[in-house]
């Protein structure tokens, strides 16, 4: 005669969100949006590029795309392709001024490393 036991459902660990946007990021998407890029969004994918293998993606789209993941922060949306998805959970977007540049940043704890440009990274 054999016994099984049942063991409870583990609990499921909450995922994190998908992207975060800093304030400056969703202050600077505002301005974008409302201004030369009115009525498109921010489309962020990742492709193969770089010394390290990968890189960051942004493009305007008119619209969301079959496969495009729809990200809400602070008051802004912004499209992220769904191949890369995998790639950013967890990723913080930022906007960035230093001296005589500007631009989005990313901080992305699936990074295993990046290349000495910082154009690409790995994970």
């Amino acid at each position: 005669m054999s016994t099984t036991t049942q063991n409870p459902p583990r609990a499921r660990r909450a995922l994190p969100p998908l992207m975060q946007l800093t304030e400056a990021a969703a202050e600077r998407l505002r301005a974008l949006y409302s201004k030369g890029e009115a009525g498109k969004l921010l489309r962020i994918s990742v492709n193969t590029k770089g010394c390290s293998g990968m890189s960051y993606d942004l493009s305007w789209v008119e619209a969301a795309g079959p496969g495009d993941e729809t990200v809400a922060d602070k008051g802004v949306t912004v499209l992220v392709d769904r191949k890369a998805t995998l790639f950013l959970i967890g990723t913080t977007m930022d906007y960035e001024v230093k001296g005589l540049s500007s631009g989005f940043t990313f901080t992305n704890p699936n990074e295993k490393g990046r290349c000495g440009c910082g154009e690409s990274f790995h994970i």
